[in-house]
C-alpha cells in the first residue's frame, strides 16, 4: 500500500505545468522537450514511409517459375513484417508523446522511479528504468528455458 502511494506521489510530482515564458526550465525538462521534437519527427517519417510503402507493396502475382514465385512471396512477407513492426513502434511513439503532454514521461511503469535521462535519449519509447527492464528480461529468459 505504501509503495502505491509513493508511486502516486512521484507521478504527481512529475506532472509539471506547461512551460511558460520567463520561467526557469530544468535541464531534464529541456531534454524531454528535445526528445518530444525527435519523436514527432520520427512519427512523421514513419507515416510518410508507410504511405510510400503501401503504394509500392507488390500484390499477389503468379510467376511461371516456382523459384520466382517463392522469392516474391518471401519478399512480400518480409515487407509486411516490417510494416507490422513499424506500426508497433508508431504506437509506442504516440504513447510517449502523450506521456510527455500529460507530464508523466520518464517515470518507470513498474517501480515509479524516474528513468535516467540518458536512457530516455537513447530509447525515448521506453517505459521502464534499466533495472526493471533488466529484471523483466531475466524473468523472460527463465520462463523460456
Amino acid at each position: 500500500m505504501a509503495k502505491k502511494q509513493n508511486i502516486k506521489k512521484k507521478v504527481e510530482a512529475a506532472k509539471k505545468p506547461k512551460i511558460k515564458k520567463g520561467l526557469r526550465v530544468s535541464s531534464r525538462e529541456k531534454k524531454i522537450h528535445e526528445i518530444k521534437k525527435k519523436l514527432i519527427a520520427q512519427r512523421k517519417a514513419l507515416l510518410a514511409e508507410a504511405i510510400e510503402a503501401l503504394n509500392e507493396l507488390p500484390g499477389q502475382t503468379v510467376f511461371p517459375d516456382l523459384g520466382d514465385q517463392a522469392s516474391a512471396e518471401i519478399d512480400r512477407s518480409f515487407m509486411l513484417r516490417l510494416r507490422g513492426r513499424e506500426r508497433k513502434l508508431l504506437k509506442k511513439i504516440e504513447d510517449a508523446i502523450e506521456k510527455i503532454n500529460q507530464g508523466t514521461f520518464g517515470i518507470c511503469d513498474k517501480c515509479g522511479e524516474e528513468i535516467n535521462i540518458k536512457r530516455l535519449e537513447a530509447r525515448p519509447v521506453t517505459n521502464m528504468c534499466i533495472e526493471c527492464k533488466t529484471q523483466q528480461e531475466e524473468e523472460e529468459r527463465l520462463t523460456e528455458a
